[in-house]
């Protein structure tokens, strides 16, 4: 009972906070992040009162199967963005920016956390930057592909934008895999090349292969449907049945096979889209089965934020050095290599600042770096503060940012005009009947 009510006013929470924000022109994402922190353990849920809100982190913990779905349906869209005919245009330049501004931002990080390594090398060990300069390749997928579609974002800066994006969660495992094996090494002093090289390799291509096949098979079984009800159906199964299928791991000899949720289901969404004559509907009928979701995905990752992390100075004075030097990063990484690859004036200008936004992978890869004890807390809490940041003012920043690039277009006067004829006739009518 406490948890469907709990699901329901986070819900309802996330729709009352967009109301609030509407004066002030925020995305959705931010107003949905807002709730829940506001009935999460920190505030609402503070008070102990059942129902009101989450009142510890276990509860909001319980609800992450919620948030692995919503991170494969969001995974899933993204893998519409590659499209082939799209792609001939776009392909090179993605690859080319997506690699280079990843590997920018850990670049940057690494350089300014060793000069904070140097200062205090009792709070900040070399195996703690090693490892925040790989966390600083992700990117927030969720967050990006939220705003795009409430500001229906449409333009040269909005196509290339989010196959980088969805690129990032795959440079990101390389490099974290590599970096985090490093910074175990430099700890225990043993090198584990399987580790660092084989496991984050294979899981890469297993997620693809798998990602392929279950594409392949739902376009196959789409073909026995001639309802678009039952092929959203099964669509939205399938999309289940990944997800799930993502989540198995297990070892062979001293090689781990494990797969990337966001991976299996971007490459799942790609085949789909490519192979399958009827992808564009369903694709567009499954974007509105999954609003809520989306909205109750954010919420949620709102309330796992942990506020606590504000009490430690040393903490939160990394957190901006991090943030600062990942924004560089993303930045002049993006703005390079974009005019590197002759994109327009307008991309290299703005591509950077829609990079900024960092969360559900980053989270995953703070649950790895938790292996190094006592230094991965401190990796945690660090990423954990820079994220609560990046979450609240990165969907802002996006949204500026394909404003000013032009992507994201004002509301026409004729349609505000007619939206407010209709809303005047409808009152109009409400007041007849009354009297």
């Amino acid at each position: 009972m406490y948890t469907l009510l709990s699901v329901s006013i986070a819900i309802l929470a996330g729709l009352m906070m967009t109301r609030a924000f509407k004066p002030f022109k925020l995305p959705s994402v931010t107003a949905y992040l807002v709730a829940g922190v506001l009935i999460g353990p920190y505030f609402l849920g503070a008070l102990g009162i059942e129902g009101l809100g989450f009142n510890t982190g276990e509860q909001v913990a319980s609800l992450s199967l919620i948030s692995e779905v919503a991170l494969g349906f969001i995974a899933f869209s993204i893998g519409n963005e590659f499209r082939l005919e799209d792609l001939k245009e776009t392909g090179r330049q993605a690859i080319i920016i997506g690699i280079f501004q990843a590997l920018t931002a850990t670049l940057l990080v690494d350089l300014s956390l060793f000069v904070v390594h140097l200062i205090l090398p009792e709070k900040l060990s070399m195996p703690q930057v090693i490892t925040l300069g790989a966390i600083a390749t992700a990117t927030a997928p969720a967050a990006t592909l939220m705003v795009v579609r409430q500001y229906k974002a449409k333009g040269p800066l909005t196509s290339l934008l989010l196959p980088i994006v969805a690129l990032d969660d795959a440079v990101g495992l390389v490099v974290f895999a590599v970096s985090f094996g490093i910074a175990r090494t430099l700890q225990s002093g043993a090198v584990d090349l399987v580790s660092i090289l084989l496991n984050p390799f294979i899981e890469i291509v297993a997620s693809l292969l798998l990602g392929a096949v279950m594409g392949w098979v739902l376009t196959q079984l789409e073909r026995l449907f001639n309802s678009n009800t039952n092929r959203l159906n099964l669509a939205i199964a399938f999309v289940f049945l990944t997800a799930s299928l993502a989540m198995l791991e297990f070892d062979i000899g001293p090689v781990h096979i494990s797969f990337s949720s966001l991976l299996v289901c971007m490459m799942l969404g790609t085949i789909f889209c490519n192979i399958c004559p009827l992808s564009h509907d369903l694709m567009g009928a499954a974007d509105k089965w999954t609003s809520p979701l989306f909205a109750l995905f954010f919420v949620i990752s709102g309330a796992e934020l942990e506020l606590n992390v504000f009490s430690d100075a040393a903490i939160v004075a990394i957190g901006f050095v991090y943030i600062l030097s990942r924004c560089a990063g993303k930045y002049f990484g993006a703005a390079i290599s974009a005019k590197a690859t002759n994109c327009s004036p307008s991309i290299c200008k703005y591509l950077g600042i829609t990079l900024f936004p960092q969360a559900g992978v980053a989270l995953g890869m703070c649950a790895t770096a938790m292996q190094l004890g006592e230094a991965g807390s401190l990796i945690r809490n660090i990423t954990l503060f820079a994220i609560l940041i990046y979450e609240l003012l990165g969907p802002m920043a996006t949204k500026q940012a394909l404003t000013l690039s032009g992507d994201i277009k004002p509301m026409p006067e004729d349609v505000k005009n007619r939206r407010k004829l209709k809303l005047e006739a409808a009152k109009q009518g409400k007041n007849s009947k009354q009297a």
